[in-house]
This record gives C-alpha cells, sequence and structure tokens, in this order.
C-alpha cells in the first residue's frame, strides 16, 4: 500500500508537495540575503520555481475566469461590481466562523490561529511591492494603507509583530509543514500576484478585497477568543483588524480602483481577477478547515 502511494500520489498529496516546496522557495526568495558563490545554480533552480508557480497562477484566474469577465468597465459602477464581493463572493458568510466565535474549544482556536498565522504573507510587505511605480492618488491611498499596517512609526503599533505577539501568548509554533496546503496555497497566491508584475493588477485586486472582507471574520475570532478568556492585550491583531480595515477598505476602493479604473478601463478585469482568485483560495481554506472540526455539513 506504502508503494501505491508513492508512485500514485492523490491530488491532495500532490498539491500539499508543491504548496510546501513553494512555500519554502517564496520565504527564501523574500529574506535579505547575502552573495553566494553559486548563485548562477540558484538562479537556475529559481527557473524551474517560477514556471510552476506561473502554473498554479494562472490554473486559479482560469478557475473564476467566467465571473471575471463580468466586471464593467465604468469606475463608478466597477467599485459597485467590487463592493458586491463582500456580500455574494466566494467564502462570505462562511459557518466557521459564527462557530470560532460561539463554539470552538481553545484547542482547536490555537490551531486555526497558528494555520493563519504560518500562513502570513505580510500585508504590509505586499502592499509595499503592489505599489510600485504607480502614479497619483493610487500610490498615495496604498502608502497611507502602508503607514497604517507599520504602525504610523511606532514599533507597539505594528501589525505583523501583533501576530507575532498572539502566537507567542498563545505558545503557538507555526511551521510550513505543519500547515494545511489550503492555507500555503493562500499565501503563496498573495506572493506569487505581488512579486511577478504581470500580475501588478491581481495583487492590488486581491489585497483591496482583503481589506473589504476580513472585519467581519476577523471580529468573530476575535469573539471566540475573548469568550476564552484569552486577554485583549493577546487578541489586538485582531481587534484591530475588526474596525481599522473598515476605514482602510473605504478608501481603497475610492482612491486606489476607481482611480485605476478611470484612468485604464481594462484594468477592470486584472482587479477582478485578483479579488476572486483571493476569494477563491480563502474559501477552499474555510471548508478545509471546517473539515477539520468537522463541520463540513454546517450551512
Amino acid at each position: 500500500m506504502s508503494y501505491a502511494v508513492a508512485l500514485h500520489p492523490s491530488a491532495a498529496e500532490r498539491d500539499n508537495a508543491f504548496q510546501i516546496r513553494l512555500a519554502r522557495f517564496n520565504f527564501l526568495r523574500l529574506q535579505p540575503g547575502h552573495i553566494s558563490t553559486d548563485w548562477r545554480v540558484d538562479i537556475a533552480g529559481d527557473h524551474q520555481m517560477h514556471l510552476a508557480e506561473g502554473d498554479f497562477l494562472e490554473s486559479e484566474r482560469q478557475r473564476i475566469g467566467e465571473v471575471a469577465a463580468t466586471a464593467p468597465q465604468e469606475p463608478r459602477a466597477f467599485v459597485h461590481w467590487f463592493e458586491q464581493l463582500h456580500e455574494h463572493g466566494p467564502g462570505q458568510g462562511d459557518p466557521l466562523f459564527p462557530w470560532l466565535a460561539s463554539q470552538a474549544t481553545l484547542a482547536q482556536m490555537r490551531w486555526f490561529v497558528t494555520q493563519e498565522a504560518a500562513g502570513e504573507a505580510g500585508f504590509e510587505d505586499l502592499v509595499a511591492i503592489a505599489q510600485v511605480k504607480l502614479e497619483g492618488r493610487a500610490k498615495l491611498e496604498m502608502a497611507r494603507n502602508y503607514w497604517d499596517e507599520m504602525g504610523r512609526g511606532h514599533a507597539r503599533a505594528m501589525h505583523g509583530p501583533m501576530l507575532s505577539r498572539l502566537a507567542e501568548d498563545l505558545a503557538l509554533k507555526p511551521r510550513i509543514e505543519d500547515t494545511v496546503w489550503e492555507s500555503l496555497a493562500l499565501t503563496n497566491l498573495m506572493v506569487g500576484l505581488a512579486v511577478n508584475r504581470r500580475y501588478a493588477y491581481q495583487a492590488i485586486g486581491a489585497l483591496g478585497v482583503i481589506e473589504m472582507t476580513a472585519p467581519g471574520r476577523v471580529a468573530r475570532v476575535n469573539e471566540g477568543l475573548k469568550r476564552l478568556d484569552v486577554p485583549a492585550a493577546t487578541r489586538r491583531y485582531f481587534q484591530v483588524h475588526a474596525t481599522l480595515d473598515i476605514n482602510h477598505s473605504k478608501a481603497w476602493n475610492e482612491e486606489v480602483l476607481y482611480t485605476l479604473v478611470a484612468g485604464m478601463p481594462r484594468c477592470a478585469l486584472a482587479l477582478a481577477e485578483g479579488a476572486l482568485m483571493r476569494l477563491e483560495c480563502g474559501a477552499r481554506c474555510f471548508r478545509r478547515y471546517r473539515a477539520q472540526f468537522g463541520l463540513s455539513d454546517i450551512t
């Protein structure tokens, strides 16, 4: 039996192995590094990963192609279409989050947060990469968003370290190898869209839809942690994003999305693709998490 699995891995096993490999690749390529005498060998190896990553991103883009094609190219109509994703997009209203708020045990909540922490791509870094060579209002709004993510210059208010402190306080040890492939795929998608400039507008759409849809989910997670007597200081990451991202989203939709579509109507399709790719990957994660908790049948 073990030989059959090794010779004929299931689709899930193939997905798991690939997403782990791509997550390791992304971790290394985003880290500050040092000059190596083997840099030519490194580049040759990277080439194969870039091709595999491209296949992954294209498969995700094709998955949502028909729906994305319905996005209008008139800027006000596009923003309205985009905002409807909050109610009707993939994964919205998933029953996982009311369950986390009202019923999950501390052990179950710790598993969930571990998956989320292991899959965190660093929103501030993705925004910084995505805004390169943009102009005017869109660039300025993304700069303001980045500054908020960076705690407006105060180390204790930086959002990334808040998540790290949460993991530390809950004694979590997030590792790529222990993370479900659906969560890794979500992170790999966001990194891939941001660092490959051919997906620049998809990255902006994906980041915008995170800002728009995250507050309701993180508020439920915060409720669950509070119910389980997790101190406010520990759950501050979720408290902050439950409120601040609402204003971020309004500004992003008006200053970034509206402005970009007004100046280049054809970018509406790419923005829509990125948003739907992110939501579809998120919905896949939620289904996987529910399966982990034995909640596959709840609606």
